[in-house]
């Protein structure tokens, strides 16, 4: 069979010199000298990424540490959601900068209801289990005619919820303008102070006071406060919630 790899002749030359197994080796300093550049930087590499892992596990340690904290949960609406301003500039995010004891999560949505915070809680319960609720929901509902016990049922079951959870409660009470008639103004109102008075939670009285009234604080909607505002929300709500730290 033909060789597919003949073997090279040998010399027949007297001067010629055979290759001898250290050819290659004698080449081999020059050879490899780039490799060995290219291994040295590897290594320099190498131990920068294992003192970045360091320092991330370090990082992660420490943010674990801070989430041991309780965790406060505001269920709310565009109030609570920092609706048209920088949510850092909401008054939710002011009060995590007053709390540095508990960790606050923001769970307002804009648009919710208290049909929308029944449906979202039991999950929201389970998986921040928090000592503390804070409950800011009711004007969508009157802005969209719910009717007036429908309203009151959900802010019962909302609190029941909590308070089965484990959770301390804050009810944040809502006004509305009196077009809407006197009778659902009033009654809308009660369901607050006669819903926190049933199941012996604190009340905001009203959490656009010093701002409803005041349109150099109000965004073009007339509905949502400017972010100038938001510091009067938090002094609102604070000397209720004082209480249940």
């Amino acid at each position: 069979m033909r060789q597919l790899f003949p073997k090279s002749p040998r010399p027949t030359s007297p001067h010629a010199k055979p290759l001898r197994a250290n050819f290659l080796f004698s080449k081999l300093p020059s050879t490899i000298a780039p490799w060995r550049q290219l291994l040295r930087s590897k290594m320099i590499a190498w131990v920068i990424v294992c003192a970045a892992q360091l320092l991330f596990g370090a990082q992660v340690r420490a943010d674990t540490s801070n989430l041991s904290a309780p965790n406060l949960l505001v269920l709310g609406d565009s109030l609570s959601a920092a609706y048209g301003i920088p949510r850092e500039r909401g008054w939710v995010t002011l009060l995590q900068q007053k709390l540095t004891n508990f960790h606050v999560v923001n769970a307002g949505i804009s648009g919710d209801t208290t049909d929308g915070g029944l449906a979202r809680l039991p999950a929201l319960l389970q998986k921040y289990k928090p000592t503390i609720v804070v409950i800011e929901l009711g004007g969508n509902d009157a802005l969209r005619g719910f009717q007036i016990q429908r309203i009151r049922d959900n802010l019962e079951q909302l609190i029941k919820l909590c308070q089965n959870a484990g959770a301390k409660v804050l009810l944040v009470g809502m006004k509305i303008p009196p077009n809407y008639g006197l009778r659902y103004t009033s009654d809308f109102f009660a369901n607050y102070t006669d819903t926190a008075k049933k199941y012996s939670v604190p009340l905001v009285p009203f959490f656009m006071e010093g701002i409803a009234t005041h349109p150099e604080l109000m965004q073009d909607d007339g509905i949502h406060p400017r972010a100038e505002a938001q510091q009067q929300l938090l002094d609102n709500v604070w000397p209720y919630l004082q209480k249940l730290l």
